[in-house]
């Protein structure tokens, strides 16, 4: 979705304020250079007290002075957090789960099938559009938030699991087979019999379930949207914050979601992005997040919500503030938005720290937060809509997600830890990506030069030919360890590994363990590398060994392989090691891909993009505590002061700061 100009703003609650200051806020909001708010997604109980009484005052004031300041706003449909009364009234619209069922009092603990609960969002929701659709300062809404199927698992959706499982398998032996539950005598021969599947010891059988629970999401959201278009004005956009994995901040896919599914029908992807910050700040979170957003819809994200102060510990660096904001918008987002405009007061997030402290004053997140308004409004044209052009893209799939979660490595290490491993050594010798599922056609894939699929643990048949098909018409691929292992419903194949491509690899294996040695004999200077988590002992064949194990017992097998196949080149990593010695591994297969990298490596992160008018915007970050200098290579313009730039000027860029210049042709 292309915009007029960068939203910018935050989070805002009338209702969370200890007293009444909403002039004061939006005149310190207008001041920051802030034209922006996001409301309402938290507050049913306040807009409806009682069951079918409701009151819209909190509501319809934050809209009059919106209006009155010039400010637009997004509206969140307030569903994700339920009324004490919807519970005293439907008991059982409390989730049960793997735990049991849940008790009132935290958000998103709802059966989000519950005919009651359906029926009571609908009638919210309606009203709320009737209340917000038509004003003037409503540019979009939010479809819940942060969505997630919270692990319903009760009677009403076991039995709609089964429907689901019986329109896939019209022969009960079919599925038996299809699902290997002859083992410990957990055949099924009656539907009839079906069992609560919470208790299985069948991955499989869990994993189908997982993947039936990220439909129940899409259906969810797609069920809100068809409201809500009932009501939206044409120039109203539809989105929701998409979140990710959670590590202590956000990392890696979000397992309970299928986002490319669920984005589908919506004007816009959005995201939550939070990350360490001060010296643990990397800029990694939020460059893998916006290539997410960026891939869902192959078009501009918004930033829904990001931290300002944020979690404990977070509090950034002078200049740090800044920084992360245009790197949202160097990753191609159209908005940065904060949760939440002041600390609140009491609850659960109340050391959730906004852009204004406790006692509501200006502080130095805030004045930072000016400079950055006050830049977006003098060159925000100019830097939003940025249109990205990647040469290398990641093959991420959910059902592989929750193979190795059913089946992991080890209990530290998952999907999304080979994911990051991938895309974070990436990001730090600034190959920029994007991101693609599985099922990515033919046409799709021919548009990079380089295909990296981590761990891709299920595939279907047709995977593997799309994939050889691609390498065998010129394409570069990588593949690493735990990938074509199993089938679509995480049934492990009977043969060769990796599934159906050992031609296109040169190579297979039958063994794997978690043993330690080093790599020895590397075609990209990291011999002595340390193997951690996990190793296959490779079998080459028309296969090039790129690197070996240094342990006699492993004599003869190879690391990693390279393999020419007809017009393309397919290598396979067969082990993990530290991200250092993955940047050589990398950096030598980008060049044997054709991909020209700019030499830079982090702290130092390139980023580019076509703007609205045509021009290349290049990005320079330096993420860093120091001073760095950088060679530019092209003949362009700060953007900042205006000044000329030409090709062969060194630039030093202060600690914690950026440096934009526009290509000029």
């Amino acid at each position: 979705m292309k915009t007029n100009k960068i939203f910018f703003g935050a989070a805002y609650y009338d209702e969370y304020m200890p007293y009444d200051r909403i002039d004061t806020d939006m005149q310190m909001m207008k001041k920051a250079g802030m034209n922006t708010i996001r409301i309402a997604e938290s507050t049913w109980s306040t807009m409806e007290p009682h069951d079918g009484v409701f009151d819209f005052t909190h509501l319809t004031r934050m809209l009059d002075k919106a209006e009155e300041y010039g400010m637009q706003v997004i509206i969140g449909t307030p569903t994700y957090a339920i009324p004490a009364w919807l519970v005293r009234k439907y008991p059982d619209v409390l989730a049960v789960t793997e735990k049991g069922r849940g008790l009132y009092g935290h958000r998103q603990n709802m059966d989000i099938t519950h005919p009651g609960y359906l029926f009571h969002a609908e009638r919210i929701i309606r009203r709320l559009m009737e209340q917000t659709a038509h004003r003037k300062c409503v540019i979009g809404f939010q479809i819940d938030n942060e969505t997630r199927a919270y692990d319903t698992s009760g009677p009403n959706v076991q039995e709609a699991f089964k429907d689901y499982l019986k329109e896939q398998f019209t022969d009960i032996d079919e599925f038996n087979m299809a699902f290997g539950l002859d083992y410990w005598s957990n055949r099924i021969n009656s539907w009839d019999d079906f069992p609560d599947v919470r208790g299985t010891i069948n991955g499989s059988l869990k994993g189908e379930f997982r993947k039936f629970q990220r439909k129940l999401v899409t259906d969810f959201l797609n069920w809100q949207i068809d409201i809500v278009n009932e009501y939206k004005r044409d120039d109203q956009f539809i989105t929701h914050n998409f979140d990710y994995g959670w590590n202590g901040y956000s990392f890696g896919m979000q397992p309970e979601v299928n986002q490319y599914e669920a984005s589908a029908k919506m004007t816009v992807a959005g995201t939550d992005i939070y990350h360490p910050s001060a010296a643990s700040l990397t800029g990694a979170e939020i460059a893998f997040g916006g290539s997410l957003m960026r891939s869902l819809k192959k078009d501009n994200y918004l930033v829904m919500e990001t931290q300002a102060q944020g979690n404990t510990g977070w509090l950034p660096y002078p200049g740090q503030l800044r920084l992360q904001a245009y790197s949202h918008i160097a990753s191609g987002a159209n908005s940065v938005m904060y949760w939440h405009w002041h600390s609140i007061h009491n609850a659960i997030e109340s050391y959730w720290k906004g852009v204004l402290s406790h006692n509501l004053k200006e502080n130095a997140t805030y004045r930072e937060a000016s400079v950055i308004g006050s830049e977006f409004n003098k060159i925000g044209t100019r830097i939003n809509n940025l249109t990205k052009r990647n040469d290398v893209a990641i093959m991420v799939d959910n059902d592989s997600l929750t193979g190795l979660n059913e089946f992991p490595i080890n209990e530290n290490f998952h999907y999304n830890d080979v994911l990051r491993w991938i895309f974070d050594a990436l990001y730090r010798i600034n190959a920029e990506c994007d991101f693609i599922p599985q099922n990515a056609t033919s046409e799709e894939l021919s548009a990079y030069k380089l295909i990296i699929v981590p761990a891709m643990y299920s595939s279907s048949d047709s995977v593997g030919r799309r994939l050889s098909d691609y390498v065998g018409n010129g394409g570069s691929l990588i593949m690493t360890f735990k990938s074509m292992f199993s089938d679509k419903y995480l049934k492990i194949h009977c043969d060769d590994q990796p599934y159906g491509m050992t031609e296109c690899f040169g190579m297979t294996y039958d063994q794997f363990t978690c043993d330690s040695p080093n790599l020895c004999n590397t075609c990209f200077n990291a011999d002595n590398t340390r193997v951690t988590n996990f190793m296959e002992l490779l079998v080459p064949d028309t296969a090039s060994v790129l690197a070996s194990y240094d342990n006699p017992a492993y004599k003869g097998y190879a690391a990693v392989t390279m393999n020419r196949y007809r017009k393309g080149t397919a290598s396979y990593i067969g082990c993990h090691f530290d991200g250092q010695s993955l940047e050589k591994l990398l950096l030598f297969l980008c060049k044997d891909a054709g991909i020209e990298l700019s030499g830079l490596n982090f702290p130092v992160i390139r980023k580019k993009g076509i703007n609205s008018f045509g021009k290349e915007i290049i990005f320079y970050f330096n993420y860093a505590d120091t001073p760095c200098t950088v060679n530019i290579t092209a003949d362009g313009e700060d953007i900042f002061s205006g000044k000329a730039v030409s090709n062969g000027d060194c630039i030093t860029i202060g600690p914690w700061d950026l440096f934009i210049m526009e290509v000029l042709k």
